[in-house]
């Protein structure tokens, strides 16, 4: 028996309840990475099949949430969706997690709707189905604030700069190749 575990070597419920909330800001996570780099099938994994997603003026399940937001992914050059406070409640096999962010998105395109800053909220259901990992339920993404950005705000990137891509050229998939 250690600190960390009871008499019959199970996990204490502290240590327990530690790594379910790393486990479902890691679903969080994925989701983002899943989003900026155009990977849908990431994505899909965060979430179970059933769930449904409240995303702006989008209500629906999580496939018809995927279809509209990639076509919606496709006018930008790049997004990138930073997140940090984030907190779960934890009730056995269900929690909620409530995660603020910052979205960019950058276009070519002068159009200020294609160059914006977005703050929002996810409010997450979490379950743990079964054996099965913590996936998101439910969805209900909130809209706080919106800005676009001045006129000459934008710089361009060195051309001897490493630059992040959205398919498997990016170099996060090299790193990841040599694991």
């Amino acid at each position: 028996m250690t600190a960390n575990t009871d008499s019959s070597g199970n996990l204490s419920t502290e240590l327990r309840e530690l790594l379910d909330k790393q486990s479902i800001h890691e679903v969080v996570l994925r989701y983002c990475r899943g989003i900026d780099r155009n990977d849908i099938e990431l994505v899909r994994t965060c979430f179970h099949p059933d769930a449904s997603d409240t995303h702006g003026s989008f209500e629906g399940t999580v496939d018809e949430f995927i279809a509209w937001a990639f076509h919606l992914l496709s006018r930008y050059d790049a997004t990138m969706h930073l997140v940090a406070n984030h907190l779960v409640a934890i009730r056995g096999d269900a929690a909620v997690a409530e995660t603020y962010g910052i979205a960019h998105h950058r276009s070519a395109d002068p159009d200020p709707r294609r160059n914006l800053r977005v703050g929002f909220r996810y409010l997450d259901r979490f379950e743990r189905r079964g054996s099965g990992p913590w996936l998101i339920a439910r969805r209900i993404a909130t809209t706080e604030w919106v800005e676009a950005p001045v006129d000459g705000q934008h710089w361009p990137i060195p051309a001897d700069s490493a630059v992040g891509t959205r398919d498997g050229a990016d170099p996060l998939h090299h790193l990841l190749d040599e694991l």
